[in-house]
């Protein structure tokens, strides 16, 4: 210590005399240097152990690449495994909904395969038998002007008229056997081919040449009936056996050049409901030859008569 008076250091009591090897020398804190094993270096158990020496760089690189290969590895692993799961779980899912519907489901196996059935075609043949009404027996039906029926029948007269050929008209005629079965005379079928069909075709004749030099320039417009007109012959008139409806008078309208002319049917009756011409040119004839029945000008009008 210091002395005020004097300024001269003096010792203070039971204080040690420090030396400067004792003032450099470190304090006694129960820490021991231990040697390196490594190296014979000193170090102090207190401080971070010494990194030990790196590795060269490629060796690095090695350890680097083994370690990305194995997680390649691990990587494609996992990605078969996924899809393999998939694969296998997406073709349970159409087993399973196939069978709560109760339908038989096809092994994915076949799936890949397509067979492509053509479609069946049944074409049925169309019903070309045509019973004949003269085999059937009257009806008490009265006919109609409207029905395709009666259409047909006139366009058959008319393609008769235009081209000459009294086959061609025969549709529109009274059936044969239909004749047989209403007439109660003697010979009645030989009566309806020589006589009633036979005087037909002279007057389908007759109808055509006065179409023309050039009938084909004749433009069919229609047959004009009066339906009030229709009226009922009963059995046992006109040596009938069976009723029927007669229509007369009715007029076929046509043109040639623009100009309108008619000619009349002379008589139809009914067979079952629908008409047949019975006579065309007329019912009591004058002749021999063909006849046109009222032909004009203009297209006429239907006349009532009571005939049978």
């Amino acid at each position: 210590m210091v002395d005020r008076g004097t300024g001269v250091h003096r010792r203070c009591p039971g204080a040690r005399l420090r030396t400067p090897d004792a003032r450099r020398r470190p304090a006694a804190t129960g820490t021991v240097r231990v040697a390196s094993t490594i190296d014979g270096t000193m170090h102090d158990p207190l401080r971070p152990p010494l990194r030990p020496p790196s590795r060269s760089p490629r060796r690095r690189r090695r350890r680097r690449r083994r370690r990305f290969a194995a997680l390649g590895v691990v990587v494609v692993v996992g990605v078969v495994v996924a899809v393999s799961f998939t694969l296998v779980g997406g073709s349970d899912r159409p087993s399973s909904v196939a069978s709560r519907h109760g339908t038989t489901s096809v092994p994915p196996a076949d799936r890949s395969t397509t067979t492509t059935v053509p479609p069946t075609t049944t074409t049925v043949a169309p019903t070309t038998t045509t019973t004949d009404p003269g085999t059937l027996p009257q009806t008490d039906q009265l006919p109609t002007t409207s029905d395709p029926a009666f259409a047909a029948a006139m366009a058959a007269l008319w393609n008769g008229v235009v081209s000459g050929v009294p086959a061609t008209a025969m549709p529109a005629f009274f059936p044969e056997g239909a004749y047989v079965q209403l007439k109660d005379i003697a010979g009645v079928s030989s009566d309806y081919t020589n006589r009633l069909a036979y005087e037909y075709g002279l007057d389908v004749t007759a109808a055509h040449q006065l179409l023309g030099a050039d009938p084909s320039d004749a433009q069919f417009v229609g047959v004009d009936a009066d339906a009030s007109y229709a009226h009922w012959v009963p059995p046992g008139v006109c040596d009938n056996g069976v009723g029927y409806y007669e229509m007369p008078n009715a007029r076929v309208v046509y043109s040639v050049g623009g100009q309108t002319s008619s000619f009349g049917i002379a008589s139809m009756i009914s067979w079952r409901g629908e008409w047949y011409v019975i006579h065309l040119g007329a019912i009591l004839r004058s002749g021999s030859g063909g006849e046109v029945d009222d032909p004009q000008a203009g297209p006429g009008s239907p006349a009532y008569s009571g005939t049978c």
